[in-house]
């Protein structure tokens, strides 16, 4: 499976669950701005998790850094 495709997938899983959790967690009724903070912080962690998952599976062994030519 290509790269690009298990890590979107991995993100998608990762927001699917911190969802569910969070829905589950949060006393009833729920208003719509609870929807919404669910849904912020599920793609915060989301975002967090590819990120993460980016740099652990990053080729180049200095992720942040680039090295210049010297002129």
């Amino acid at each position: 499976m290509p790269r690009a495709l298990t890590l979107a997938l991995a993100a998608a899983c990762i927001f699917t669950v911190a969802a569910a959790v969070m829905l589950k967690l949060m006393p009833q009724p729920l208003k719509d701005s609870d929807y919404m903070i669910v849904g912020s912080v599920a793609t915060l962690l989301a975002l967090l998790g590819l990120f993460l998952a980016m740099v652990a599976t990053s080729r180049s062994s200095d992720v942040f850094f680039k090295k210049r030519k010297k002129p």
